[in-house]
């Protein structure tokens, strides 16, 4: 297939674009290149892809190709409604993974206005460039802050989850509505993937595991929020990637006897959701502590309560993921914490003691 994959500088956009490529699909990569986060990591993905970010920033809107066949790659912000039609039109993809969008629950505290243009107005513009021109699939990361305050665990995707505790999960929220609202008028195949915690080599530098790892080898304390007894279902990005690209193969199709029936999971229309996590939370302080022991460290903690936006307990019901797709993620927090140990040491030339 020809896949456009947004957000492909980013964590997971990198890793899926990585995987495409390497099963024998054509992938132009689309992202926006801002500073939210230390640029020279995203840029240091693209070097993987075989894409040279400074030849892409020099020509801004144009489709560039790498080293690699099979893979190109576009500067453009989703809210160029024009850019993004132009797009469309000239490349004739076959399906599309949006998996740019403005991240980090805390940040949507203090720049809301980012949310809405990222997540929702730039979304709105992917959905009428599908309408345009349609796709086998459009698949779209959503994200399991969606489920709120919801008290019951593990949190499944065919319970209601009305009441949003971020702005971040609220915009979501509001892409899951989106798609299926197209999916239902146009019969757009649309699936939302909503992540649990995803962690990894090349991982986000604002994320806990980057964070901690950062601070522990410089000798400086780490915050540790909710007094270290949050819960969090962590998934390693290669089980999140297994998943996103066995979704992505897997198209959604209209079921007409459901019209009307009340299952947020699922629809009348050509539309599905999906969890993708481990299935297995962990306490934050035990994932701490997992870090210390492969670091030979101990880290300062800074116990903090409970941050606005952030939720106490995240779980996954992946029931759907093993029936429908026969898949579930299965690497250990061991195992993966090791992995990323192994990349930031290489890229960061710092050695673990």
């Amino acid at each position: 297939m020809k896949v456009l994959v947004t957000g492909a500088a980013g964590f997971i956009g990198f890793h899926v674009s990585q995987r495409l490529v390497e099963r024998g699909d054509e992938v132009v990569g689309l992202d926006i290149l801002n500073d939210y986060y230390e640029v020279q990591v995203k840029y240091g993905r693209m070097r993987l892809l075989g894409i040279d970010a400074q030849t892409v920033l020099q020509n801004p809107g144009k489709v560039v190709s790498g080293k690699k066949e099979r893979l190109s790659f576009v500067q453009l912000d989703l809210n160029d409604k024009a850019g993004i039609d132009s797009l469309f039109e000239r490349e004739k993809f076959d399906a599309v993974i949006n998996l740019a969008a403005q991240a980090g629950v805390r940040y949507s505290l203090t720049r809301p206005d980012l949310y809405l243009s990222s997540n929702i107005a730039g979304f709105l513009n992917l959905l009428e460039a599908l309408r345009r021109f349609p796709v086998q699939h459009f698949v779209y990361a959503s994200s399991s802050s969606v489920y709120g305050s919801n008290s019951r665990t593990p949190f499944s995707t065919h319970d209601n989850v009305d009441h949003p505790v971020s702005l971040y999960a609220a915009s979501k929220k509001s892409n899951e509505l989106m798609a299926h609202t197209y999916s239902h008028l146009f019969k757009i195949p649309t699936t939302g993937l909503r992540f649990f915690t995803v962690y990894g080599p090349w991982g986000r530098p604002d994320m806990a595991l980057f964070l901690f790892t950062k601070a522990i080898l410089a000798g400086e304390p780490i915050q540790v929020f909710n007094y270290g007894e949050m819960r969090r279902d962590f998934t390693y990005i290669d089980d999140i990637v297994e998943g996103v690209v066995r979704v992505l193969d897997h198209a959604p199709q209209p079921q007409p006897e459901l019209y009307g029936q009340s299952d947020p999971a699922t629809s009348h229309a050509p539309y599905k959701i999906y969890n993708i996590g481990k299935g297995a939370p962990v306490r934050l302080l035990d994932f701490i502590e997992e870090l210390e022991n492969q670091l030979g460290l101990k880290a300062q903690k800074n116990f903090l309560p409970l941050q606005p936006g952030d939720v106490p307990t995240s779980h996954a019901d992946i029931h759907d993921l093993v029936s429908d797709l026969g898949y579930k993620p299965s690497t250990t927090v061991s195992e993966g914490i090791a992995k990323f140990l192994e990349w930031y040491q290489e890229f960061y030339g710092e050695a673990q003691s």
